[in-house]
């Protein structure tokens, strides 16, 4: 190695150096400067949530409830999922051995509970023909062909 070559090192690193610390310098001194002013009713309208959920509960008189009603109500959570082997909702293989034991059993084993569905499925101011309504909405969902008693 010569010894040019050995002297030439030390000035390649400063003539690398010298520039990118001068690079530097003037990122940090461009920086410095006043900081953008912030509106800040535009931030509070760009971090608004997306959505905004209302929950109201709706207080409907026993007895003047339908069988839909009812069924979303109480009956969803478990029927909607076969949550602790409830048949499924529209499940007309489920459904077709309760169909065939007629309407008043169903009604019956709502009233007293069957399996883990308590009685009246766990709502006490249901009334029978609130719990007639729900039945028959539930067995017709499932191809039964029973009549809904009517709301008065």
């Amino acid at each position: 190695m010569s010894k040019t070559s050995v002297q030439s090192a030390p000035r390649q690193r400063v003539r690398f150096a010298l520039p990118a610390v001068g690079i530097m310098a003037a990122l940090v001194v461009a920086g410095c400067g006043k900081a953008p002013e912030v509106d800040h009713e535009v931030t509070a309208s760009l971090i608004q949530p997306v959505a905004q959920i209302a929950i109201q509960r709706v207080q409907i008189t026993p007895g003047n409830r339908t069988g839909a009603e009812i069924y979303q109500a109480l009956c969803t959570t478990c029927h909607a999922s076969g949550l602790l082997d409830a048949p499924k909702t529209g499940d007309a293989d489920a459904w077709a051995p309760r169909i065939a034991e007629g309407f008043e059993a169903n009604v019956s084993s709502v009233i007293n509970g069957l399996g883990a569905m308590p009685a009246r499925a766990g709502s006490p101011d249901l009334t029978d023909t609130e719990i007639e309504r729900a039945v028959a909405y539930l067995l017709n969902t499932a191809g039964g062909d029973f009549t809904e008693p009517p709301v008065e």
